[in-house]
């Protein structure tokens, strides 16, 4: 049984016979049914089963981190479709080459055979080219295929995404991997020299990369060793694989959100992960410093007013020691965070207090509130009736600071959490003597 990897045209294109060919080519999958992985889009009842089945295939975007099939699953649908397949790349293909492809298949349409068209890195099409696919998909020229490790709602036009189905290629699992392994020592004739440990260790350098654990393969069939090596052996001989990551890309934003919601779900062991991965994959310490002060404003906000001066400390202390000393710093504040109380009142209040003021425009204050330096103004009515609070019993008037012609709005609730506890209590107490006051 073999796996799904992506080995791109060239490997596929080479005759047999003209030289050593590279595993990954060797174990590619010749149908649907050989690949390993992806059931939740190829099986009976998932879309791309269900679309073979009723003979009825739609234009598709493949969604998904390198090395998971999207090539191989795009070749594998032409031959199920008796469609010609044609494949392109969005970083070498220019207007001109486009236009060729399109006017071959417009040929092969008016000779009785369709086009499929697989596009690997389609985002990396500007909106004017993604465009020109359009009349082509609609004519029927081509079924376009593309494939994309970037998140399509930010790098596809609307019009591309609204004619075509999105379907997201998930990371190989370690099951998945080890199925593959398996396949490549029956190609190969034998097992690899690793003990059970080794092995596994093998597999998670994959990252969940298909094409990369048969290069990594492929590695330690070649070496020449007496018995089996373990793990400290085979790290010695192997560099482990960079993780998937990218500062300014989708993964960016799915790990900085990972480590919010932890923190916001009082986890310190996700958060401390999630803390980890980023800097592993090489984010910007100051990013992480940034976001986690916002974190300490928006979701502990008054419930611990340390929390927000913990995070600046932090990160004035990365900015002096520097890393690697400083993270440690940030990792202390991660922590803290997700185990402070949490309120989002305050963002609640300042978010309803925005919306009243877009509504209310330009009301004036209240003139009893006004200052009244010139003797003008004074006539008018400015400072007329101004009750100094802290004359007044309690050091509280209970005057009306909100616009005459706007209604009295509550913004803040405190939850009953941490120090908005006591901030609870005094909300209701000025509540109950501003009703006092007024009657």
């Amino acid at each position: 049984m073999a796996d799904l990897f992506d080995t791109g045209a060239a490997a596929q294109d080479t005759p047999k016979g003209s030289g050593p060919r590279p595993l990954a080519d060797r174990l590619r999958p010749t149908s649907l049914a050989e690949v390993i992985g992806q059931q939740h889009i190829l099986g009976p009842d998932a879309p791309l089963g269900t679309m073979l089945a009723s003979g009825s295939l739609s234009s598709l975007i493949f969604w998904g981190p390198p090395g998971v099939g999207k090539t191989t699953i795009a070749r594998l649908l032409a031959d199920e479709t008796d469609l010609h397949f044609v494949q392109i790349s969005a970083i070498f293909t220019g207007v001109p080459d486009l236009r060729k492809v399109f006017d071959a298949a417009k040929m092969r349409r008016q000779n009785g055979r369709g086009t499929l068209l697989f596009v690997d890195e389609i985002h990396r099409f500007n909106k004017a080219q993604q465009d020109g696919f359009l009349p082509h998909m609609e004519d029927g020229t081509i079924l376009l295929v593309g494939a994309t490790t970037e998140n399509p709602s930010f790098e596809l036009n609307a019009a591309v995404l609204s004619r075509s189905q999105v379907l997201v290629l998930e990371r190989l699992s370690l099951a998945d991997l080890e199925r593959l392994t398996q396949r490549a020592e029956r190609e190969l004739g034998r097992k690899l020299p690793l003990t059970g440990p080794a092995r596994e260790a093998l597999l998670e350098m994959a990252d969940g990369d298909g094409r990369a654990v048969l290069n990594l393969i492929e590695q330690v069939a070649a070496w020449k060793v007496d018995g089996k090596l373990d793990t400290d052996a085979l790290a010695t001989r192997l560099m482990r694989r960079a993780v998937n990551y990218d500062k300014s890309g989708d993964e960016h934003y799915n790990l900085i959100s990972a480590l919010h919601k932890s923190i916001r779900g009082s986890d310190p062991d996700a958060a401390l992960y999630w803390f980890a991965r980023m800097l592993s994959g090489g984010e910007d310490p100051r990013f992480l410093a940034r976001r986690l002060t916002r974190m300490a404003v928006e979701d502990i906000g008054l419930a611990d007013p340390q929390a927000q001066n913990i995070c600046l400390q932090a990160w004035q202390t990365y900015e002096r020691l520097g890393s690697p000393e400083g993270e440690l710093a940030l990792a202390n504040a991660v922590a803290y965070l997700a185990l402070a109380p949490k309120s989002n009142a305050v963002y609640a209040a300042y978010k309803n207090a925005m919306a009243a003021a877009r509504k209310t425009g330009s009301e004036p204050p209240p003139k009893h509130i006004l200052n009244a330096p010139t003797a003008l103004m004074k006539d008018i009515g400015y400072g007329e009736g101004y009750a100094y609070d802290h004359d007044a019993e309690d050091a509280f008037s209970g005057a009306n600071y909100f616009p005459d012609g706007m209604k009295r709005s509550v913004f803040y609730n405190p939850v009953d959490r941490g120090f908005e506890r006591e901030l609870k209590k005094r909300v209701a107490y000025f509540a109950k003597l501003r009703d006092k006051r007024n009657g």
